[in-house]
């Protein structure tokens, strides 16, 4: 699965989560632009696939946070299980630079969406995992608003 179809998953469990959202800047005499993967009314998110060309997403996650005021928040997706190098590196820069990280496993973001139709928001902030093994593999409830329900 792309980072861009992962990206669409994990947004879709966040009531409000928008993806590919568009923020403009002045530089050097005309306008930029960037995109930012996932942006909710308080976050803006970074997904990455556990891959070393993703080392740039806590860069355009504090970029993004630095536009648009709210806060950065970098996903890594695991795909093999393990921490590895990536992972290990990603965890440990974006705790010194104060921004939140989740390594979730793309199965279980997969599953949990694929499911979704059977659980009830019941007028909730964000359809993630509260509890049990599912959050452990993705533990971004802890960074969003609590679900109300």
């Amino acid at each position: 699965m792309s980072e861009t179809e992962i990206a669409l998953l994990l947004c879709g469990l966040l009531a409000g989560g928008d993806t590919e959202v568009s923020h403009d800047f002045d530089n050097l005499g005309g306008r930029r632009g960037i995109r930012v993967d996932c942006e909710t009314e308080t976050h803006v998110i970074e997904v990455g696939l556990d891959k070393t060309s993703s080392r740039d997403s806590l860069h355009q996650a504090l970029f993004a946070a630095e536009l648009t005021g709210k806060i950065p928040l970098v996903v890594l997706i695991d795909r093999d299980g393990e921490e590895g190098r990536t992972e290990f590196e990603m965890r440990r820069i974006a705790e010194r630079a104060g921004v939140g990280y989740v390594r979730c496993a793309e199965h279980m973001v997969v599953r949990w969406r694929a499911t979704q139709p059977w659980r009830s928001l019941d007028g909730g902030t964000h359809d993630l995992p509260q509890e049990g093994p599912a959050r452990g593999l993705c533990n971004l409830a802890r960074y969003m608003p609590p679900a109300s329900g």
